[in-house]
């Protein structure tokens, strides 16, 4: 008979004296030996924002979510930061007519985006606001940058990209999330902030972001969908086998300047979040994207999950070493915290 391996986690005590269900009978117990809180600062809300006045568009393949004219915003966001949110990203959906072959639109000051963020810091001036970098949603090809004979080219992207950031900038948002998976954009990027004057803008990159197929009601949100002509972003998104790829993206954006990094998708990948907070010990934060989001609300809807599925998936990212979570979810859960 072979000798019996240590366990790796040494036992400390044997039933009966020991019994681990004592610490879980009282819900005050339960508290007071959680490992784990989430509270209302801990979450992103993501909002989509369109042209037009007086417009509340539902998004068919996201239950409850809405694109909403700007001057809608104020009093949605205005919300959440009564419930104790501290930040909302923004994203644009920009109408076919603005779309260019090179996402012109995105450099332009008084853009959606632009005019977006300076209503926001207008009338919930104390809310953080994060704004997307990418040229995907102005792009008629549906890509997050310059196409050249099909393939999107990383060097004049990256001077686009720097471009948007400084409209960006100059509007008043506070987070730059560079989402377009560019080598070395986050360096030129945070160059571009200093050396105009912005070195208090923030960023939070879009470290490691995978070729996904959750990203689906995302694009129905932005129209950008049917752009892409059934073509992937392969070439600049991670490959979804990959988890020491997704470390090294990691270290060469905090050696490039980020000041936060995210993960996303959100759920299938928390062995990543895992990987890269107890790699780097910097703010982490995970996505729970569009398509994580759908599945659990249409099943609620259905009947098919309790709405406690919900808290659940927002629990496990904490688990994984979520600083934050940017989701959907973030008003109603925000709401479920407040009443207990």
């Amino acid at each position: 008979m072979a000798p019996r391996k240590p366990s790796a986690t040494p036992a400390l005590g044997m039933y009966p004296r020991v019994r681990m269900r004592r610490n879980r009978i009282d819900t005050w117990t339960r508290r007071l030996v959680a490992e784990n809180t989430l509270t209302a600062s801990d979450l992103i809300w993501p909002v989509f924002v369109r042209e037009g006045k007086g417009v509340r568009e539902p998004v068919a393949s996201m239950p409850g979510v809405d694109r909403l004219s700007i001057d809608l915003l104020g009093e949605a966001i205005g919300e959440a930061k009564t419930l104790g949110i501290p930040v909302i990203a923004l994203f644009p959906a920009i109408d076919q007519a603005q779309k260019t072959e090179d996402g012109d639109e995105a450099t332009r000051p008084g853009n959606l985006v632009c005019r977006a963020i300076a209503e926001i810091k207008r009338t919930v001036p104390d809310i953080g606001v994060m704004v997307d970098v990418a040229l995907d949603p102005f792009t008629t090809h549906g890509h997050d940058g310059l196409l050249r004979d099909g393939y999107v080219v990383n060097d004049e992207t990256v001077e686009v990209l720097c471009r948007q950031v400084l409209v960006q900038a100059r509007a008043g948002c506070d987070i730059i999330s560079p989402s377009d998976m560019m080598d070395g954009r986050v360096g030129a990027i945070r160059t571009a902030l200093d050396e105009a004057g912005f070195q208090h803008v923030r960023i939070m990159s879009y470290a490691a972001k995978y070729n996904s197929g959750f990203y689906g009601p995302f694009r129905d949100a932005l129209g950008s969908k049917g752009t892409l002509g059934g073509k992937d972003k392969g070439s600049y998104q991670m490959d979804p086998a990959n988890s020491d790829e997704a470390l090294r993206e990691v270290a060469l954006d905090l050696e490039e300047g980020a000041d936060m990094v995210m993960v996303k998708p959100g759920m299938p990948y928390l062995d990543i979040v895992r990987r890269v907070k107890d790699g780097f010990g910097v703010p982490t934060f995970a996505y729970q994207v569009s398509g994580e989001y759908s599945m659990l609300k249409g099943a609620i809807e259905r009947g098919w999950l309790a709405e406690r599925v919900v808290l659940e998936a927002m629990m496990a990212f904490k688990r994984a070493g979520a600083d934050g979570v940017l989701s959907y979810f973030a008003v109603e859960v925000a709401k479920r915290l407040k009443s207990g």
